[in-house]
């Protein structure tokens, strides 16, 4: 399709306005705690004012990826208005100009905005969270509870650790299970408590750890003490670390190619609801997106009035629309993880819907 001088002005106008919509939703996100909280950190000593900044840039990414589809839908809405209110648009159509033909620019535009997002979900985000920590010296003690079973679903082995940073553990239990089976639980022959541990690249070592082997019936046969003691050779134990340290993050810490790598290790071993809730986030980072493009389309019908049309509809429709889509992800989030409904299908229901959206007000204003 070749580029005329009305694709030049209506991408620069959507391309001023939707820039300016994401700088207003930055400074409302921004300004109410995160500043007031940043403030405060420098008078208190805590920060200094390079610190301070740095904290601020580096929570850009975030607010960025949420106003990006903000910016794009507020944007085309205001363009179009304009381009109404002004009889433009009526003119564009007198010369035989379809809708599709007069938003062809606004797409254009919005499928470059749309890669922008994609590319700061999936590096800048994880990146400053990452500055972000080291700035608040964040590196968490957490625990984790990791169960080996066979194929039938008995346990065979049970690992707890109590505490653990990058490479130490504290108080890690360890229960060796038997092949008997008590009416509500499977029997334990062996347990083993470390006092501390230490992540090796092939293994995990646990040093000064109490052994107490049980009997059949259930108590105590005979306790010894062991100096070192290795479990989880091989593989797994670096495939079991990986999944303990992102555990302890959020899910926007995380790269697409590191989500991924957790999602398959979740499914390794069989921690279902953990694997649906980031396979949801997973698929969501796929087509967040994608929703940029059907925001601008959007913003472009809903601004597409007749002269003595009430504009105040469409911008209603607008807040209503970003304000529902962000407020039920939380929603769909639960969905997925208690299985209620598959993660791909908890991810595409907010497109579909922004989807349909399109279609009935296309075919509403009869164009």
């Amino acid at each position: 399709m070749k580029i005329t001088i009305y694709d030049k002005y209506i991408f620069k106008q959507v391309l001023i306005t939707t820039i300016v919509a994401i700088l207003l939703f930055t400074v409302v996100w921004i300004a109410p705690e995160m500043l007031l909280n940043t403030i405060k950190s420098v008078l208190e000593g805590e920060y200094t004012i390079k610190t301070a900044i740095f904290v601020l840039l580096y929570q850009l990414p975030l607010i960025l990826s949420k106003a990006f589809p903000v910016g794009l839908l507020l944007g085309s809405l205001f363009t179009f208005d304009k381009l109404s209110k002004d009889s433009e648009l009526t003119i564009f159509r007198a010369v035989g100009l379809s809708f599709g033909r007069i938003a062809y620019p606004v797409i254009i535009l919005s499928i470059l905005i749309s890669l922008v997002c994609f590319i700061t979900i999936d590096k800048l985000v994880p990146y400053s969270t990452a500055r972000l920590n080291i700035i608040k010296n964040r590196n968490p003690e957490s625990q984790y509870i990791y169960t080996q079973k066979e194929d039938s679903g008995k346990p065979t082995l049970s690992v707890i650790v109590s505490k653990y940073n990058k490479t130490k553990m504290k108080n890690v239990i360890v229960l060796d299970f038997a092949n008997s089976k008590y009416t509500d639980m499977h029997g334990i022959k062996t347990i083993y408590i470390a006092k501390t541990g230490e992540f090796k690249p092939d293994r995990w070592k646990l040093n000064d750890i109490t052994k107490y082997n049980i009997s059949t019936e259930g108590i105590f046969d005979n306790i010894e003490h062991l100096k070192t003691m290795d479990i989880l050779e091989g593989h797994l134990a670096s495939d079991i670390k990986t999944i303990m340290n992102c555990s302890t993050k959020k899910e926007r810490e995380l790269t697409n190619g590191d989500l991924h790598k957790y999602i398959k290790l979740l499914k390794m071993v069989n921690n279902d609801e953990t694997y649906n809730l980031m396979l949801n986030k997973y698929f969501q980072r796929f087509f967040h997106p994608f929703i940029c493009i059907l925001l601008a389309v959007l913003g472009c019908l809903l601004g597409f009035s007749k002269p003595r049309e009430q504009r105040l509809v469409g911008f209603t429709i607008a807040i209503g629309s970003i304000f529902v889509y962000y407020i039920t992800l939380p929603f769909f989030d639960l969905l997925a993880e208690k299985s209620v409904i598959h993660p791909f299908l908890t991810a595409l229901i907010p497109p579909l819907a922004f989807f349909g959206c399109i279609v009935a007000f296309y075919k509403s204003k009869d164009l």
